[in-house]
Formats: structure tokens, C-alpha cells, sequence
């Protein structure tokens, strides 16, 4: 689904009045730190793939890969753009979205035990549901939920631990 201009002006205007609670997911990352929700990659690359094809790309690159090698990429090309406007998140798991991209066992387990998020469980700090996140974020969504019971929801993101290793 193509998001166009006014969506993505929507979702920063979203962004700047969202809650801090409302852009807390219930592991502890901050989505407003993640590049699947406010980079504009995926709605730009899903508005080049309609270019590509209302204007019959696929049959000019075939014809101009004769005279420029580059156009021999142009299949991988496209299943790249594919995947980029795939990766975007429309609405956060704290603002009631199924979490990063599907089915996700904290959001399950959350709702299961009643809490607002993680931070809320005793047990977070030994819980394996966190372990799929270490390979790609590290510690930080740990550390993201003993600043989240230290400074309450409201307060603790200015003092979170980036959760992304780009930033």
C-alpha cells in the first residue's frame, strides 16, 4: 500500500505529539529512534516502484543493458526496493501495532499478564521472550526498562540507551 506525502507529513506530526508511552514499545526500545517508522525509505521506495512499472521499466532496462552494464542488476534492483517499502511500521506496538513486522511474543505475553509493558514484570530482567533482540540491539532494551521503572514512562526517554547500533 502506498503511503504518498500527506501520510508521511501525518506520521511526523504524529511523532511530535505522541506520548512517550505511545512510542515505547513493551520490550523498552523507543520506536521513535527506529528507521522502519520515521524514515521516509519505504514510502519512497514503494512511490518508485509504481514509476518503475506505470512507465515499462522492466523493457528499457532490458533493451539498454546491451549498452550499459549497471541495467544488468535492474531484477536485483527492484527486489531491493521491494524489501525497503516493506520495513515500514504504521503504527507502533505501543499505539496498539502488532509490533516489527508481525506476530510478536512480548506484545502476547504483555496483554497476557495484564501490564503496560515489561518494565511492569518481575521477571524481565531473566525473561528469554527479550533474547531475539539482542543480536540486533544489544543490551539496550534492558537497560531501556530499568530507566523506564526509574523515571517513570513519561520521562524516561531522553535518558535511553540507543537502541540501534547507526545511531
Amino acid at each position: 500500500m502506498a503511503w504518498g506525502a500527506g501520510a508521511q507529513e501525518f506520521k511526523r506530526y504524529m511523532g511530535d505529539v505522541m506520548k512517550e508511552r505511545e512510542l515505547t514499545g513493551y520490550c523498552g526500545l523507543y520506536c521513535g529512534d527506529c528507521i522502519r517508522y520515521k524514515c521516509r525509505a519505504s514510502d519512497l521506495a514503494d512511490e518508485l516502484l509504481g514509476e518503475i512499472e506505470n512507465n515499462h521499466f522492466k523493457e528499457y532496462a532490458e533493451v539498454k543493458r546491451a549498452h550499459k552494464k549497471e541495467f544488468e542488476n535492474f531484477e536485483s534492483f527492484v527486489a531491493l526496493l521491494k524489501a525497503f517499502s516493506e520495513i515500514n511500521c504504521e503504527i507502533p506496538c505501543g499505539s496498539g501495532g502488532d509490533g516489527c513486522g508481525g506476530s510478536c511474543k512480548i506484545i502476547t505475553c504483555v496483554k497476557t499478564k495484564n501490564l503496560k509493558g515489561c518494565w511492569e514484570c518481575p521477571e524481565y530482567e531473566k525473561c528469554g521472550k527479550l533474547d531475539f533482540l539482542i543480536p540486533f540491539h544489544g543490551g539496550s532494551a534492558i537497560r531501556n526498562l530499568k530507566k523506564i521503572r526509574e523515571h517513570g514512562i513519561r520521562h524516561w526517554a531522553k535518558h535511553r540507551a540507543k537502541c540501534y547500533p547507526w545511531l
